[in-house]
């Protein structure tokens, strides 16, 4: 039976949700803020918000699987939510490019729309549940905290397989100071614009494919909860890891083909633009201040200026 918020936390959840009817962002923020001190953690559906018990990233991982040892080479997660289409493309490219040894599927759904559900039930897959729709960090958070592998691999449901890519993506991780790796990664001489970059050390490893060592996901705890979008939650994630001392890689190209990313598209273009701004914001907030993680800064960013 889920636990009841006390009232003072259902008093701040009636002002945030006047905050966000207003579109004082800010405000809002503030006031989930507020409530998380008080270890609750705002949840937002059609009918309205109510809140949950809420752990910091930190805590979430010390109680789940990955402070145990691991149990698999790798661990392969996948969000659950809505696009049916785009998850049976993904679950049919894994089922004609099985995965390697004894790697483990993870599907996360976070209250799927229905006619996702009948997908669930693929193969040999590990689904984790929450009946209410978390945010995609929480979701993310979910999935990966439950994950059994040496490697846990975040892995976005608009990419196809077109043949064993998760074998040369686990071979970035033969050199021990690689902390993360993926098949696309940016760059960045401002730590404010990011580029493509090419095969070999990134700034952040970018989310459609991102992998990550077991013990640098513990120290970091997995994602900040407050990217409750997934846009710039990869750059946030990709700096703490290389904080704690990991390197990240960008592999050379594998065999997946990236196809419309829904989460992006989905959305009308003033909304989607908002949301990053909001993301990217958080992300500044971080690590502003850090020029020493770009891994070659310009001149304004060795000087240290906004």
């Amino acid at each position: 039976m889920a636990e009841t918020p006390p009232e003072a936390v259902v008093d701040l959840l009636a002002a945030r949700a006047a905050a966000r009817a207003a579109r004082d962002w800010p405000a809002a923020d503030a006031l989930r803020d507020r409530i998380r001190t008080m270890g609750w953690d705002p949840v937002d559906g059609p009918d309205g918000s109510s809140a949950r018990p809420w752990l910091a990233p930190a805590d979430q991982a010390r109680g789940t699987s990955l402070a145990r040892p691991a149990t698999h080479a790798a661990s392969v997660v996948i969000l659950v939510e809505d696009y049916a289409d785009d998850l049976a493309r993904l679950l049919d490219g894994l089922a004609r490019h099985p995965l390697p040894g004894d790697a483990q599927l993870i599907l996360v759904a976070n209250a799927p729309a229905a006619g996702v559900e009948s997908l669930l039930a693929a193969g040999e897959a590990v689904v984790v549940r929450s009946e209410h729709r978390l945010g995609w960090a929480d979701a993310a958070n979910l999935g990966m905290g439950a994950a059994g592998g040496a490697v846990v691999v975040l892995l976005d449901s608009s990419l196809e397989p077109q043949g064993d890519w998760l074998t040369p993506l686990l071979t970035a991780f033969a050199v021990p100071e690689v902390g993360l790796a993926g098949g696309w990664g940016v760059t960045s001489s401002d730590g404010r614009t990011f580029d493509e970059a090419p095969p070999g050390e990134v700034d952040a490893v970018e989310g459609y494919c991102l992998a990550v060592r077991r013990e640098a996901l513990r120290a970091v705890g997995g994602f900040d909860p407050r990217f409750r979008w997934y846009r710039n939650a990869d750059l946030d994630l990709s700096f703490a890891i290389r904080a704690a001392g990991w390197r990240a890689l960008r592999t050379a190209p594998l065999p997946l083909v990236r196809h419309t990313h829904r989460g992006w598209d989905a959305l009308p273009p003033e909304e989607r633009d908002r949301l990053s701004r909001r993301n990217f914001y958080r992300f500044l907030d971080h690590w502003r201040d850090r020029p020493d993680l770009l891994l070659h800064p310009g001149p304004a960013a060795r000087r240290g200026q906004p």
